[in-house]
């Protein structure tokens, strides 16, 4: 894929979203059902790699730590209305919808995303560097984040389940909005260093786009991105109803849901690693975990309320497990703020292992 730097946009940088929203005005005019699935499935990857683009241009104009956060927070505004619009349509049955994208985006970020990204930048750069201190605040607020969220209503009494009630569902919702404000806080305005490239990064001396071209990729980022976001749901009843025939459980759909969200993430962030920046592969991967959590859960909170359908967040003990595992070795891998391949295959092996138990639970 051309670097976002070259100055010119390459032909599928704007067509590929065109043919995204032609795909989709001909699965909502004239229905064709499975047979089609494979073309919507073409045109929603080849959106990603047109949307990594664009936010790559926008991340280069504005810069380090701004340029991390446009693609994090469109896409989880993005994922939320998917998963509200699910939960509105999907009745009873979408219940754990929310709680099985949020923890697995926690996986896919923090095993699948975090240990490519190392081991790809390990492979070939034997060793990288990255700002200690940003990337262990953000986890520091994680860990707060899906304890709350994800551990606490399994221990509540006031609500049978794992569930929370009405006021501590008010009360989750506004401390993850807290949280996640106050790690913004810090991230771009309060210790923004925290979250810089040591030394400047390799494209200190790379001119930046035009506002023009900033604004145009702006535009056709969030094309990009809703088009994505559709087509992933268009895709959806094709998808549960193949996880049906096949036996796994329902949660694989919040799976399905996660890696297709997060998937211009994860592209953008390897692609960053691969060019000696772990710096910004950590704070695009934390970042939009967090984001995740700390906008969709009050989302989600205020849709259930509203709509008076049930919620669950708890995760089952094998789940929690595999979560308590999982945040103990990203403290393990941000200590030292350095990373070789070991620490990216425990991250990738660690997923690999939540793949497996989800579909063979």
């Amino acid at each position: 894929m051309p670097s976002a730097n070259s100055g010119r946009a390459p032909w599928w940088a704007w067509t590929w979203p065109v043919l995204a929203l032609a795909v989709l005005g001909v699965h909502t005019t004239l229905s064709p059902g499975v047979p089609f699935a494979a073309a919507e499935a073409f045109a929603l990857i080849a959106t990603v790699f047109a949307a990594v683009y664009h936010a790559e241009v926008i991340a280069h104009r504005v810069g380090e730590p701004f340029g991390t956060l446009v693609l994090a927070l469109a896409v989880t505004i993005i994922e939320v209305a998917l998963i509200v619009s699910m939960m509105i349509t999907g009745g009873t049955d979408t219940a754990g919808l929310a709680r099985d994208t949020v923890f697995a985006a926690v996986m896919i970020v923090c095993n699948g995303i975090i240990g490519l990204c190392i081991l790809a930048g390990g492979v070939r750069h034997r060793e990288q560097g990255f700002q200690f201190q940003g990337a262990q605040a953000a986890l520091s607020v994680l860990i707060a984040l899906t304890t709350l969220t994800l551990i606490f209503p399994n221990f509540t009494s006031t609500a049978a389940g794992p569930t929370f009630s009405s006021s501590q569902l008010v009360f989750a919702a506004i401390v993850s909005l807290i949280l996640y404000g106050s790690f913004l806080f810090v991230q771009t305005v309060r210790h923004r260093d925290y979250f810089l490239p040591a030394g400047g990064g390799e494209e200190a001396h790379a001119l930046p786009p035009t506002n023009k071209i900033a604004l145009v990729s702006a535009g056709l980022l969030l094309v990009s991105l809703v088009a994505v976001v559709a087509l992933a749901k268009a895709l959806t009843p094709t998808l549960e109803r193949g996880i049906a025939v096949v036996g796994a459980p329902r949660s694989v759909v919040g799976i399905v849901i996660a890696g297709l969200v997060l998937l211009p993430e994860g592209l953008a962030a390897y692609r960053a690693a691969t060019a000696n920046r772990l710096q910004t592969s950590m704070n695009l991967a934390l970042g939009s975990v967090l984001a995740t959590i700390g906008l969709t859960i009050p989302a989600v909170a205020s849709v259930s309320m509203f709509l008076r359908r049930p919620l669950t967040l708890g995760l089952d003990a094998k789940e929690e497990v595999l979560l308590a595992v999982t945040l103990l070795v990203c403290l393990l891998t941000i200590g030292t703020g350095r990373t070789t391949v070991l620490q990216g295959i425990v991250h990738l092996v660690l997923f690999a292992v939540f793949l497996f138990f989800a579909v063979v639970p």
